[in-house]
């Protein structure tokens, strides 16, 4: 069985809740207008980015050879995490002082990326406290966490959410285990409260697998779904159309050029619509980078520090 190979480090003691931020910071600046990309035929790229280690800018710094179009079209965040409050005894959702940074020099991180016309989207992941996605006692609870979500993204100008339901240790600090309407209840308010953004779906957990309650099957509502194997193919379980479907994960620098290549190949030859890389960092990848686009879009990938 496959393992994640994600680096997951996370700082609790520089965690920051994000009401806190909410509430002290000024509204945010509606997101920049993305600027029209050169056509760019193919499959959607999607590209994680530990901030803790790595800047969003390197998103933005892959263009093809053969036209200039952005390699990436989609740049993820990595990541919020869903803490759990022994006080209030409900989960709320925190930042570490990597992903504030990032949010509060969001003309500088985020603005630049949308500008090219690269989606920014925030990825939210469990933090060993017992909250996730799964345990929401009651749909007010879930509708509540959802709409902290949709806050952060119109405060900061995000273009969406991104769910990872890793690392929650449902149970600890007294939390409940998964239940079956928890992930129902949260997808449906946040897709009511951003009818216009991206959700997607690292599949992955027991959220992934809890998809449809009573009559609700949330599946539509995501924009997105991927594998969260790197190195590997597996379609996600989800009803999704493939041209929303990434079954081909990546690890920039992790996965060798030969499988990156091999994926991006079946995932054109089968027809699915999304590519998935991970741990994009500061150091030119154009060779690692050029491996997959050149089955995807028939070019190679052109660095620009």
């Amino acid at each position: 069985m496959f393992t994640p190979v994600r680096s997951r480090m996370r700082t609790a003691a520089l965690a920051l809740s994000a009401l806190t931020a909410l509430a002290l910071g000024a509204t945010a600046t509606a997101g920049a207008a993305a600027a029209p990309a050169p056509a760019k035929q193919g499959p959607t790229s999607v590209a994680y980015v530990e901030v803790n280690n790595n800047s969003m800018l390197n998103v933005g710094k892959y263009t093809l050879a053969n036209g200039g179009g952005n390699v990436f079209d989609v740049a993820v965040i990595f990541a919020a995490n869903i803490n759990y409050d022994t006080g209030t005894k409900a989960a709320t959702l925190y930042f570490n002082e990597n992903v504030q940074r990032v949010l509060d020099n969001a003309a500088t991180q985020i603005r630049p990326l949308q500008q090219k016309g690269i989606k920014v989207v925030l990825s939210v992941l469990g933090n060993h406290q017992g909250a996730g996605f799964a345990n929401f006692p009651s749909q007010q609870a879930a509708s509540t966490f959802a709409k902290r979500l949709s806050d952060t993204v119109a405060k900061y100008g995000l273009d969406g959410i991104d769910f990872d339901d890793e690392y929650a240790e449902y149970g600890n600090n007294g939390t409940g285990q998964p239940n079956a309407g928890s992930f129902v209840y949260l997808v449906s308010a946040l897709r009511a409260n951003m009818p216009g953004k991206i959700i997607s779906l690292y599949n992955i957990g027991p959220a992934a697998s809890r998809l449809s309650y009573g009559g609700v099957d949330v599946s539509s509502k995501f924009d997105y779904a991927w594998n969260p194997y790197y190195g590997t193919w597996q379609v996600p379980g989800i009803a999704l159309p493939k041209s929303k479907l990434s079954p081909a994960a990546v690890e920039i620098g992790g996965t060798s050029q030969s499988t990156a290549a091999a994926l991006a190949r079946r995932t054109v030859s089968e027809g699915y619509g999304v590519y998935l890389t991970y741990n994009l960092d500061g150091a030119d990848r154009s060779a690692d980078v050029s491996a997959f686009t050149r089955e995807l879009y028939g070019s190679d990938a052109r660095y620009t520090p």
